[in-house]
């Protein structure tokens, strides 16, 4: 349990930079949506209070005593993800959420935290320079899984998020060169597989879209071409809160969602960016910085594999809408809306705060 040592080590100054970055999220959902009047302000306002009351409640709890409860929550979501596929409706194309009174809960988000306990219990043990090819099976089987059933829902976005965390694991565990040799075939082979029998035309176009824009500009690129737009149309100081055309006269697809990042641009302009990604780089910073400060391997290992799925999903947004990468449907953490996803993010945040403010506990 918490005691007023610990109370005094939390890093309230990373709180303070997480709650910013969602205060910018909620202000630009709150202007791309103002004309549809659908209250995705209210909601996402909701959902982070709700998921700093959990941040603090699980900061009762030793992160030690919570890697013990990751074996059997895996079990329970992998069920329930396994169900969901004959059983969950369709919305948006895809059975990835569960209706609740009121909510809507994706389960395949909350994972995300379950996978990062789960994975530095299974490889924190290991006190060897290199880890054994058959526990990097291991972690890897239990990750595919869950990446598997994902995949068929169909959302593959949220099933790639799982590998910056399986990677990040494997690459703090230390892999010989020839355990990586078989990783790296492992994976072009899944890859060329996925392309002839996995990935559906639509995917398949986004990708094509990446490598020739302008060829589909009213289809496949329409998202990027009008994201750039968006962006160019800022110029340096932005329209003004509210004023974006891309935005508000709704030629944005997706503005309140995996493009938010575009209607900050074109109400901020380029010194709107500059601020927004400053803002997100000092919050990227202060949680890299509680690698070098965990108590135990444990630690390390949760805090790294937080860091890397923040920065891949950062990362990938930024790049989805200037168009170096195709659309991929990944949000953009704590600033797009979602309740699972932003749930999620600060859960994630939550146990990076939970292993720094116990840096001084006895091992």
């Amino acid at each position: 349990m918490i005691d007023r040592r610990h109370f005094r080590e939390i890093d309230w100054a990373l709180i303070v930079l997480m709650l910013l970055n969602i205060a910018l999220g909620v202000a630009a959902i709150s202007s791309a949506s103002e004309r549809e009047g659908a209250g995705y302000q209210l909601r996402q306002t909701v959902f982070a209070a709700f998921g700093l009351f959990m941040l603090f409640l699980t900061l009762l709890v030793d992160y030690k005593t919570l890697m013990t409860f990751a074996f059997p929550l895996y079990g329970l979501v992998v069920l329930v993800l396994t169900a969901m596929i004959p059983f969950a409706k369709l919305i948006a194309g895809t059975k990835s959420w569960i209706r609740l009174p009121h909510i809507q809960i994706q389960p395949s988000e909350i994972l995300k935290v379950v996978l990062i306990l789960m994975l530095a219990q299974l490889f924190a043990g290991t006190r060897r320079a290199f880890i054994t090819r058959r526990t990097a099976l291991a972690g890897s089987g239990l990750v595919f899984v869950p990446f598997i059933l994902v995949a068929l829902q169909p959302d593959l976005a949220t099933a790639v998020c799982y590998l910056p965390i399986l990677a990040a694991a494997l690459i703090l565990a230390g892999l010989t060169r020839k355990t990586l040799a078989l990783i790296v075939i492992a994976a072009v082979l899944l890859g060329i597989v996925a392309w002839n029998f996995g990935l559906r035309d639509y995917q398949k176009k986004r990708v094509m879209t990446l490598l020739f824009p302008g060829q589909d500009p009213q289809g496949a690129g329409y998202h990027v071409m009008q994201s750039k737009i968006a962006i160019g149309a800022g110029g340096m100081f932005g329209k003004g809160f509210g004023k974006g055309s891309q935005s508000q006269l709704r030629f944005l697809p997706a503005r309140h969602t995996d493009f938010v990042f575009s209607v900050i641009g074109e109400e901020f302009g380029f010194a709107g960016i500059l601020a927004a990604l400053g803002l997100y780089f000092l919050l990227l910073a202060r949680l890299f910085q509680a690698v070098g400060q965990s108590r135990d391997r444990a630690g390390v290992y949760i805090v790294f594999m937080v860091v890397c799925l923040i920065a891949f999903q950062f990362l990938v947004n930024i790049l989805m809408i200037i168009g170096a990468l195709p659309i991929a449907g990944i949000p953009l953490p704590f600033l797009s809306y979602g309740g699972s996803s932003l749930l999620a993010n600060v859960l994630a945040v939550g146990l990076v705060l939970n292993v720094k403010m116990r840096r001084f506990a006895n091992v």
